[in-house]
């Protein structure tokens, strides 16, 4: 089948509701845009480092930073404002430069995606500040105290993000903060609303202002959020996986006002060795033939694995070709 649209404007078809020509890919034509300085990822090679608040962080193999375990900055939640000061950095970014080496040359194709922040998202700083116990007991405990820590990481990232829309004017606002692990999220509804949405819906603000689309990344037991984001503004939910979300609800319920990005669990039953590859293969055509009816769905599909886990790169060849067979055949 022939394509009249290109992969680009058939993935931003998706996400703005409407009907695609062929399932687009969440993976193959996102291309992240940062600025210098404020990256979350070091240096290929470097294995220790700290943050811009000082936090220090370890690579983990086939993974991405964490904090270093029991070397947490911040104890008592009360004495932040001893310890979490304004990064420097931030007063040393040459916004002309950054955004003139992340496009000059860019491929036209490759789909602006980001947001300018001082970190992983406002749940998550508050653990890589304190480790996730003190955080879930300062949340219980003071939680007037963590609004205003978190009000202060806010406002660093409205003045970042205002800047960031003006000299890179991306295309998708990519906001992630795991609140969800694989059974649930780590706070109640009623402790979300209360300290974190407000915090969320702040920063998608001054995005959707501008008319550009947002995409939210929580990869866990999500689901019960889902009228948040939606109601936030947010486009596209990723990655959407199916252990521990019932992704056919979430479509019946929001049909194309929330894009599902995802479908395939990475760390789930095709990733498991007594998996064959005819059950891998028949999964995607599952996954696809229940979520990719109607539009709202980009394929997410690949397993997890290190650069010598070729077993990974096997089942990820599997998946991938199936995604290539079939995804011209749902719209018309």
């Amino acid at each position: 089948m022939a394509a009249h649209l290109t992969e680009k404007e058939n993935y931003m078809r998706t996400l703005s509701g409407g009907t695609p020509e062929y399932v687009p890919t969440m993976l193959a034509f996102q291309r992240g845009i940062g600025i210098p300085g404020l990256r979350v990822f070091p240096e290929p090679g470097v294995l220790e480092f700290s943050d811009m608040f000082g936090v220090p962080m370890i690579v983990e193999p086939n993974s991405g930073p964490i904090p270093k375990p029991g070397e947490f900055i911040l104890e008592d939640i009360r004495k932040w404002r001893d310890i979490i000061k304004r990064p420097k950095v931030l007063d040393e970014i040459n916004w002309e430069m950054s955004s003139k080496e992340a496009l000059d040359n860019r491929d036209p194709e490759w789909i602006k995606i980001g947001g300018a922040g001082v970190g992983n998202g406002y749940f998550m700083m508050l653990t890589y500040f304190m480790g996730f116990n003190n955080a879930l007991i300062a949340i219980m405990e003071e939680p007037e105290e963590v609004k205003e820590l978190l009000n202060f990481i806010l406002e660093l990232n409205l003045e970042l993000g205002r800047k960031f829309i003006e000299y890179f004017k991306p295309d998708v606002f990519h906001m992630g903060d795991d609140i969800a692990h694989e059974r649930g999220t780590f706070v109640s509804e009623a402790v979300f609303l209360d300290i974190f949405e407000p915090m969320w819906r702040a920063q998608t603000k001054i995005y959707k202002d501008e008319g550009i689309l947002a995409e939210h990344h929580n990869c866990g037991a999500f689901q019960s959020f889902c009228d948040h984001i939606v109601n936030m503004g947010f486009n596209a939910w990723n990655p959407a996986q199916p252990t521990y979300n019932d992704l056919p609800a979430v479509k019946r319920k929001y049909g194309n006002k929330l894009t599902i990005c995802g479908g395939i669990e990475s760390n789930g039953f095709v990733s498991w060795p007594e998996t064959s590859e005819e059950e891998v293969r028949a999964e995607v055509n599952r996954v696809m033939d229940e979520l990719a009816p109607g539009g709202g769905f980009a394929f997410g599909g690949f397993i997890m694995g290190g650069p010598d886990n070729e077993d990974a790169k096997q089942r990820n060849v599997w998946i991938n070709e199936e995604y290539e067979k079939n995804k011209y055949k749902y719209y018309s």
